[in-house]
């Protein structure tokens, strides 16, 4: 049970832990000062949803997402968020491929040779076996996660940052619900794909309740550390490197590969999970597919990952927001149908 509840525990993390918050921009974006509260509420949150969504992939033994939709909005909702789904994992993978050139230009690697070296990469996997890359992030999380906690940690203990400072002020309370909502719906597209995998509800809880403090956690701590560099924020596209800036060189290496490979398992992963939703309307190989979405997103690249994260995260955000409800609501609707 427990090892099984720590495999989907991971399993959640790694969707969560992309580009985005891994580089400090996600946290940065929604919360920020006055927000203690708020990364209270959102672990309280998280924890609850996750628990919903993985007792309905338990309950239907799903083997994709569309079970679980349908369950928390109906049929004619599931359709939407099908197509809104495949929206995100466009978009996500399109700000992983400018996260590869951002991570590059600390190297004084130009932008777009960066972008176009991540965007090569990814249609070379998929003429061979994507499935062994996309596997890789089982490894790579628990590095990414550890390498992150640890840098912080030291970071706050150099700097000598007060953890309970900013608890005066909680006027940013809010951003709890579209932070929650944003970071639903990828968990829905992955846990409702593993239902029929899971085998006890103890499995559920711990994965639940395990993910949601350690992001929790996780968050409160960045945000902390970034408060205190806010100064230099607007300057760096990925914040984490203003933090690693003094740390030995080959610790700035070391996250930085581990970062980048995080970056590219996770684009892999969007592309796969495009081109599988279309497999059916598209008979070619499967590198003809990634290559031709691929090309679609590089103009969009163009936009900058700061930028694309600023726009499209908080949009998403606001766009979850009624699926948020539904899995709030779900286990009252529930209980009372069962009375």
């Amino acid at each position: 049970m427990w090892a099984a509840g720590l495999k989907w525990m991971f399993l959640i993390l790694a969707t969560l832990i992309g580009a985005g918050y891994a580089s400090g921009r996600e946290i940065w974006q929604f919360f920020g000062f006055g927000s203690g509260l708020a990364i209270v509420i959102f672990t309280i949150l998280f924890t609850l949803c996750s628990q919903v969504i993985l007792h309905i992939s338990y309950k239907e033994k799903s083997v994709h997402y569309i079970p679980v939709l349908e369950r928390l909005i109906g049929k004619r909702l599931a359709a939407v968020y099908d197509v809104l789904i495949v929206f995100y994992l466009f978009t996500v993978t399109v700000v992983m491929i400018a996260a590869g050139g951002a991570t590059g230009t600390m190297y004084q690697i130009p932008n777009w040779l960066g972008i176009l070296f991540i965007a090569v990469m990814i249609i070379l996997i998929f003429t061979t076996n994507v499935k062994g890359v996309v596997s890789m992030n089982s490894y790579i999380l628990p590095l990414l996660v550890g390498g992150l906690v640890l840098v912080l940690i030291i970071y706050t203990k150099h700097e000598q940052i007060n953890l309970l400072h900013d608890w005066r002020v909680q006027t940013n309370w809010r951003a709890a619900f579209p932070f929650t909502a944003l970071n639903i719906l990828p968990v829905v597209a992955i846990i409702g794909a593993i239902g029929s995998q899971m085998k006890t509800k103890g499995e559920l809880w711990i994965a639940s309740i395990g993910s949601g403090l350690i992001i929790g956690a996780l968050t409160y701590l960045y945000n902390n550390d970034l408060m205190h560099i806010s100064h230099a924020i607007p300057h760096y596209d990925i914040p984490l490197f203003y933090i690693l800036k003094n740390y030995p060189s080959l610790v700035f290496i070391a996250i930085s590969i581990v970062l980048w490979l995080a970056i590219y398992t996770s684009a892999v992963s969007g592309i796969l999970g495009i081109v599988s939703r279309f497999r059916k309307n598209f008979k070619g190989p499967l590198w003809i597919q990634a290559a031709i979405l691929v090309f679609v997103m590089l103009p969009l690249t163009q936009l900058g990952f700061a930028d694309l994260i600023a726009f499209m995260y908080p949009l998403f955000g606001f766009a979850n927001l009624y699926l948020l409800s539904a899995i709030l609501v779900y286990p009252l609707l529930n209980y009372y149908k069962m009375k």
